[in-house]
């Protein structure tokens, strides 16, 4: 299995795309339009180039590695894949959208996944002609240097889809976990509810924004505080991912903080917006 098409060049579908080609896979790459494709191009290049300047490439392979990617604005050109990763924006009507038309697009023998971070599997399902081919592939970010790959397995999924998804992460260097389809799966379930009780914490003057991060980093060694880490996601990702559990689960614990909200409904998003916990 050689040939993957990535729906979706964001920061997550270039980040797939770039690893994909590393790892020896041709790509096909789907965008809405040229100027998407473009952007989409541009950051492949900037990660390959960033990838030479730390000495693990050269710039004779990273010729040789964009001469394998082929970039489309048609869902057709998936045809002849093995394997479509969908990775366009975290919203559960945008990916149903998309994932309709790449099932109309691909053969019956493609297995076609979903870079989704919380949204069920199963419930995206819906959207295949053959959901036994469709499993959750949830990458992290930047995907060419985090390791971990959570596979989701749907309700409907079959196991040989799932055996192939995890030999297909562990080719593109990951740990693949198998995990099942419930709200947040693993990563989000244990994460977001950390980082919604920090920024609880913040709201009622428990401690200041660095020393909540600071106890985290030095009393538990995380590498971020999590406050930090939110602006790093985006909190508006963030608050999609808790209203996900609270939804999902029905369970009060799960319930986003009143000041995760507020700073979402003011534009101050993190990282992507300049400002969020921390200003950038």
């Amino acid at each position: 299995m050689t040939r993957m098409g990535v729906m979706g060049l964001g920061t997550m579908g270039s980040g797939i795309t770039q690893a994909a080609i590393e790892s020896g896979f041709e790509v096909v790459a789907v965008e809405v339009d040229d100027a998407h494709l473009s952007s989409g191009a541009s950051r492949i290049r900037t990660g390959l180039e960033r990838r030479v300047k730390s000495g693990k490439l050269s710039q004779h392979q990273v010729g040789g590695l964009l001469s394998g990617l082929n970039l489309s604005t048609s869902v057709s050109s998936f045809a002849d894949c093995d394997i479509v990763v969908e990775a366009v924006f975290e919203d559960a009507s945008v990916k149903a959208a998309a994932l309709s038309g790449i099932s109309g697009a691909v053969g019956p023998q493609t297995i076609v996944a979903s870079n989704t971070s919380s949204i069920s599997i199963t419930s995206l399902s819906r959207n295949l002609k053959h959901p036994e081919n469709f499993i959750g592939m949830h990458f992290f970010n930047p995907v060419p240097v985090m390791k971990l790959l959570e596979v989701v397995r749907g309700y409907l999924t079959s196991d040989a889809t799932a055996s192939a998804a995890l030999d297909i992460g562990r080719r593109m260097g990951k740990e693949a976990v198998e995990v099942r389809d419930y709200p947040g799966f693993i990563s989000n379930r244990v994460l977001m509810p950390m980082i919604n009780e920090a920024i609880f914490a913040l709201m009622e003057d428990v401690a200041g924004r660095d020393d909540i991060d600071k106890v985290m980093k030095l009393g538990m060694n995380h590498p971020m505080g999590p406050l930090e880490l939110a602006d790093f996601i985006g909190l508006d990702v963030c608050l999609d991912i808790m209203n996900v559990l609270y939804s999902g689960f029905k369970d009060p614990k799960y319930r986003p903080c009143p000041l995760l909200v507020n700073m979402v409904n003011s534009g101050k998003t993190g990282r992507k917006a300049g400002a969020g916990f921390y200003q950038y």
